[in-house]
């Protein structure tokens, strides 16, 4: 049996369908014993993984490790597991394993970890542990044997369509549905893998080397119905890296969506949904598109270029693009990454001006902001970085200090060129702004409640003192603001 584990990644009531799972599972159905064990669902995962592997024999139990809080179960758990089925092979995937394998494996409590696209990498992966074999054949994995480690050369992204449906009759769906902005019923997927660009203070880059695949409008949409059909859904949200690639695609997709009357919300490039024709724009709005995510990142085209988001993607073209989403009422939600070196208070003061250029434009606009933190790539935004102090932990103990738990998350990150004045007026600005304009996507922040924080936040946002916002700090404690980039909808 194959045990694969999501450990605990949040406290909201609001679980996330472990879908890197799912799309591992979906390769070993029919051939291996599979048992899920969902860290954010089970009162006691580790004891129930324990149970399963003194009952039974385990041939191996997998982890899908996110950095942040998943990792910061992810690491206690796995030291656990090894603990009590010391001969049980213990494997991670996901982001942290892709992108850390050394720190992992160097700690003993980790055998394997599973390298970008999962799907077939672990399909190889389980027919050698169950029936023998040489891993040193498979492609995508780092692993520890007789005492040292070992990389395998990386695997190319293999085309989605080739992949079969992910199980879900596996999991508990019904806890996977949830009630928010988008609709009463609203479903979770990811249509796509990878991404084409070379942003160098992404993640995914190091990972894909710029590849992007995607499954077709025609599988995509059949899937969406058997989620009606099946569980009642009727609005889904994408999280794929970037859901509009490719024109053509949205176009069909949105077509065929729309005898669903499904509301849906994706993330997408700021240049190329400015490419995009008019007649996309309208099919997209009457297919229930009700909001999009880009990265506007910065509001200074110098820091853009240092971030090597391409010469398409400027301030213009963001404040071009919230022009046009207003006129097909769909909702802009825009991040940013605030405090880069080497002069993060300069970065600071132009993306908050250029946030303010965009609300008068788009009051609708969502905004969501992050500190800068560095991704293990080669880049400029890394170089100087490092130049300036920074270093990434060598252990996993490390990563799980108190520090590093606020880098995972990207909200105050002890960088050591960020001192704690940046982040003061960063956060102080995103609580006024807030105030001012508050989140649509809050079904409970209505009528007088909604009035009394705009009038909080009125004279601030119009005066621009953000300094010490006392008042919004208790009003937001008292109504549990909800912060979109940590609470979702």
């Amino acid at each position: 049996m194959f045990v694969l584990y999501n450990p605990f990644s949040t406290s909201s009531n609001k679980h996330p369908l472990p879908m890197s799972l799912l799309a591992a599972a979906s390769t070993l159905e029919g051939t291996f014993d599979v048992e899920f064990v969902d860290g954010n669902l089970e009162e006691d995962p580790v004891g129930r993984i324990v149970e399963l592997g003194r009952r039974q024999t385990l041939t191996a139990v997998a982890l899908t490790v996110m950095p942040g809080p998943q990792l910061g179960r992810a690491i206690p758990d796995s030291r656990e597991i090894k603990r009590q089925l010391p001969d049980v092979p213990i494997v991670w995937g996901g982001y942290f394993a892709s992108q850390h394998h050394e720190t992992a494996l160097a700690d003993g409590s980790v055998d394997v970890c599973v390298r970008g696209q999962g799907e077939q990498t672990f399909l190889e992966l389980a027919r050698v542990l169950a029936n023998g074999g040489d891993l040193s054949a498979i492609q995508g994995i780092s692993y520890r044997l007789d005492g040292s480690v070992h990389h395998n050369p990386n695997r190319d992204v293999l085309p989605l369509e080739d992949f079969p449906e992910w199980p879900y009759h596996r999991v508990p769906m019904e806890q996977y549905f949830h009630s928010h902005y988008l609709g009463k019923r609203v479903a979770t997927h990811q249509s796509s893998y990878g991404c084409p660009f070379a942003c160098n203070f992404c993640a995914i880059v190091s990972i894909v080397n710029r590849r992007w695949v995607a499954q077709s409008p025609e599988r995509i949409v059949g899937l969406l119905q058997n989620m009606k059909d099946n569980y009642g859904a009727d609005a889904v949200q994408f999280h794929d890296m970037d859901f509009f690639i490719q024109e053509k695609r949205t176009a069909e997709f949105a077509e065929r969506v729309k005898a669903l009357d499904f509301n849906w919300w994706a993330l997408g490039r700021v240049d190329e949904l400015m490419r995009y024709s008019d007649e996309t724009w309208r099919k997209m709005k009457a297919s229930g598109l009700k909001m999009i995510f880009c990265g506007a990142e910065a509001g200074s085209a110098e820091v853009l270029e240092r971030m090597n988001k391409g010469g398409k993607v400027t301030p213009d073209a963001t404040l071009d693009l919230v022009r046009r989403m207003k006129e097909y009422n769909i909702v802009p939600e825009l991040s940013f990454v605030l405090g880069n070196p080497p002069d993060p208070m300069a970065d600071i003061e132009d993306t908050i001006r250029f946030i303010r250029r965009i609300k008068e434009i788009n009051p609708a606009t969502e905004v969501i902001l992050y500190m800068y933190t560095p991704v293990p790539q080669d880049g400029t935004l890394l170089q100087e970085a490092k130049a300036l102090g920074f270093s990434f932990p060598d252990t996993l103990d490390g990563w799980i200090s108190g520090d590093w738990r606020d880098f995972s998350l990207r909200r105050d990150p002890q960088n050591p060129w960020l001192d704690p004045r940046l982040q003061r007026k960063v956060r102080n600005f995103e609580r006024v702004l807030n105030a001012y304009y508050p989140t649509t996507t809050d079904l409970r922040l209505r009528g007088l409640k909604r009035l009394a924080l705009r009038s909080l936040g009125g004279w601030r946002y119009k005066t621009g003192i953000y300094t010490l916002p006392l008042e919004l700090r208790a009003f937001h404690r008292l109504f549990q603001y909800q912060r979109p980039e940590t609470s979702g909808f």
